[in-house]
């Protein structure tokens, strides 16, 4: 069974970063599903988008919270291929489902805890084992972390140490899927004006006046800056490039 264009899962592809990292893997000629949690209309809107500028797209619901359900989506997966790609295997996983949560250590509560590693780290992990199989050989693996594992900023430390984690984590998946020739990197981007984390970044400007402050670059990031770093890395151009962590900041506290 072969499909004629390869094909990427970007998890959280609904709007924000996943949404710009689905459609520059489109323009790379890369065939895209797509996961959301609640938001299907701007899911199917992207899945729209894809389809107009001529490569096959399609939506699938998928809390990453939920590892129980990783079993059901897999199998949803494999019939998606089968039947709308006419293919088994896929070739890119871009694990970049989130959200933010921010507070002082001493106000962190467990459930906060629970909540942000069963997405950020829990969910990421046992993803990648249960579709890892269904990776072709010489594909790709994307883990989305952030510029807060390099620097601290106070009520972050939570979100942080879940992004260290993966950063981790993905070192390791390079190492073991290196026999298969499947290369995993980390893209890490720094501030960025969407909705994450209640949009906090683009709704403030004193905090955007800070960040642009504070960023080589001098402005704060944007969806658009992040997309094409993640497209670059599942082509063949970066070949050569695993088990990297590439920061896509501006330039932040250098």
């Amino acid at each position: 069974m072969e499909s004629k264009s390869k094909i990427a899962l970007v998890t959280g592809g609904s709007r924000g970063l996943g949404k710009d990292m689905a459609l520059r893997l489109a323009q790379k000629g890369i065939d895209i599903i797509l996961t959301y949690n609640t938001r299907a209309e701007e899911a199917q809107n992207v899945v729209a988008q894809i389809e107009q500028a001529g490569q096959k797209a399609v939506a699938l619901q998928l809390n990453t919270a939920n590892v129980k359900s990783f079993d059901l989506f897999r199998e949803q997966f494999k019939a998606l291929l089968s039947g709308k790609f006419n293919t088994d295997h896929f070739d890119f996983l871009i694990n970049n489902a989130g959200f933010g949560r921010n507070a002082p250590i001493e106000d962190f509560t467990e459930e906060m805890f629970d909540e942000l590693m069963n997405v950020h780290f829990k969910g990421v992990y046992f993803l990648t084992q249960k579709m890892m199989a269904l990776l072709n050989d010489g594909g790709g693996i994307v883990n989305i972390s952030s510029g807060l594992t390099r620097v601290s900023f106070k009520g972050s430390s939570a979100y942080a140490s879940m992004k260290g984690a993966v950063e981790v984590f993905t070192r390791y998946l390079a190492k073991e899927l290196g026999p298969r020739g499947i290369r995993a990197n980390i893209v890490a981007p720094g501030a960025v004006a969407t909705d994450f984390n209640d949009g906090h970044i683009r709704k403030s400007e004193q905090l955007t006046q800070l960040v642009s402050s504070i960023t080589a670059l001098g402005r704060v990031g944007m969806a658009e800056d992040i997309g094409g770093v993640v497209a670059f890395l599942c082509t063949d151009d970066a070949r050569w490039v695993t088990a990297q962590r590439i920061e896509v900041s501006g330039g932040m506290l250098i």
